[in-house]
């Protein structure tokens, strides 16, 4: 067994119980339903006891996140585009339609077994990814490969110390700027977002290419914040607007860029990508048949 996360309960939090508390708290885990099956597998330790949810937490109670696996998930073969690695971690660059992890054996989490090994003292039985990103979603993921890594950069993740930077293709004229504050699952989520470019689209009229900054990691939150403000990601067929949602093209939403600090020696790293082809395929078509019936 390994602790990955140790949590002591805030004086400001009301008495409730332990599978309530949870939600909001895992940065790699982004559901309930999610924090259903880790408490049945066993990854929370209550004040040094096995905990199953139900139990009553209180001010000063300690919570470990732990990993009780000790047998390696089968490895899935697929090719995996990395953008850096060293001895302590890797990052890659995930494609849109496969998930993180889960009960599904097409996962980055089995594709990168038996890859990324680390030479180091605490090294992982198996490269872990650090955080999640939705199926739909493509980007940047922080692969760890030790365990004070895996430690540190979740501690990163839950101080809110790890910036992330997605590009959106949106519907709609969004505003040149401006910040969303609108909380999800009753959770506080916060996400500033810049105006990059708009074109015009026959169907959705116009298009807005959107740089996000999520302050929070709550699940879906671009998603939601986006369509809520009535700016809907092209593509998203669980918040987008029925008759406008572009069939076959997956969602138009990636992770372009994160800033954390080094696991290891602390130095600031600064990683970016470019925005997957498809983002300007799909302006460059949407504007010339916009201009081919209305110039």
């Amino acid at each position: 067994m390994v602790i990955l996360k140790t949590y002591t309960v805030p004086e400001q939090v009301r008495p409730q119980r332990l599978y309530d508390f949870l939600p909001g708290q895992i940065e790699a885990i982004t559901s309930r339903k999610g924090i259903k099956k880790a408490l049945k597998r066993g990854c929370f330790i209550l004040n040094n006891h096995p905990a199953d949810g139900s139990e009553w937490i209180q001010q000063g109670d300690t919570i470990h996140f732990v990993d009780p696996e000790t047998t390696a998930p089968k490895a899935y073969t697929m090719a995996l585009e990395v953008i850096m690695e060293d001895q302590h971690l890797a990052i890659i660059n995930k494609p849109a339609g496969i998930e993180v992890s889960g009960n599904k054996y097409r996962t980055i989490q089995n594709a990168i077994i038996g890859k990324f090994e680390s030479t180091e003292t605490d090294a992982l039985q198996w490269p872990r990814p650090v955080h999640r990103l939705d199926a739909a979603t493509s980007g940047l993921l922080i692969i760890a490969k030790t365990h004070s890594a895996l430690k540190a950069l979740g501690q990163q993740f839950e101080l809110k110390t790890i910036q992330k930077t997605y590009h959106a293709l949106c519907i709609g004229k969004v505003d040149p700027s401006g910040s969303f504050d609108a909380a999800i699952g009753s959770k506080p989520a916060h996400t500033d977002f810049k105006l990059i470019s708009q074109s015009r689209s026959i169907k959705n009229d116009w298009l807005s290419l959107v740089e996000l900054y999520p302050k929070t990691g709550r699940t879906h939150q671009l998603r939601v914040h986006l369509a809520e403000a009535g700016w809907p990601i092209l593509g998203d067929k669980l918040y987008g607007k029925k008759g406008l949602i572009l069939e076959k093209k997956g969602l138009f939403l990636a992770s372009i860029g994160l800033s954390f600090d080094h696991p290891k020696t602390a130095q600031r790293i600064l990683c970016k990508i470019e925005r997957p082809l498809k983002f300007e395929t799909r302006i460059k078509n949407e504007d010339r048949r916009w201009r081919q019936y209305n110039v």
